[in-house]
This record gives C-alpha cells, structure tokens and sequence, in this order.
C-alpha cells in the first residue's frame, strides 16, 4: 500500500529555517494535498492547503513564513519555512489522495528553541 515518507525535520532556533520533503513510498500517481502539523495536546492544523488547481493557502499562523512546493517530476512535496517560531514546534505531516482514498505519513518533527 502507498504511504507518504515525510523528511527534513530537526532541532532549530528561533529565526532558522528548515525544508521539510515529502515522497510517496513506491512511484504512484498522487495528488498532494497538503501540509499538516500536530503539537502535543492541540489538535491537528492546517499549515498548507493544496487544492486540485494547483493553488496553495496557508494557515494564518504561517503566512509569510512558509512556502509548499511540488516536484512533479520527481513526485515529492516541500515546505520550506523560515523564520521559525518556538510555537512552531510540532509533528509535521504531509497528505495526498491516492485513488480515491486519503493517505498521510507518519510525519517528521520540528522543535524550535528560544
């Protein structure tokens, strides 16, 4: 079965940058939907919505800030954030559909200090 493999996260300090990847696990036809982050005892939220049309919107907490981006022809999904803020701080998950069916990774982590 398909499954999304997230990579990129790490350690950082407030104001550095970090570029999250995103590739399915085998080659597949899949559309990308979009960026997600998790922080301990919050619920999930939206960082990145990609719609069918190709167009990107960011969760207020990240505009400015964060850039998604596809690789088509290698099938990977990005985020590149900058600027990073300590309530930055979260699991941070990618999302695709694949034949119908919503599928995510097991996400990476990001951690920012002050």
């Amino acid at each position: 079965q398909v499954h999304l493999v997230e990579s990129g996260g790490g350690s950082v300090q407030a104001g550095g940058s970090l570029r999250l990847s995103c590739t399915p696990s085998e080659v597949s036809r899949i559309r990308y939907t979009g960026w997600f982050r998790q922080a301990p005892g919050k619920e999930r939220e939206v960082v990145a919505s990609i719609y069918q049309d190709g167009t990107i919107r960011y969760g207020d907490s990240v505009k400015g800030r964060f850039t998604a981006s596809q690789d088509y022809a290698k099938n990977n999904l990005y985020l590149q954030m900058n600027s990073l803020k300590p309530e930055d701080t979260a699991m941070y998950y990618c999302a695709a559909n694949y034949r119908g069916l919503d599928i995510w990774g097991q996400g990476t982590q990001v951690t920012v200090s002050s």
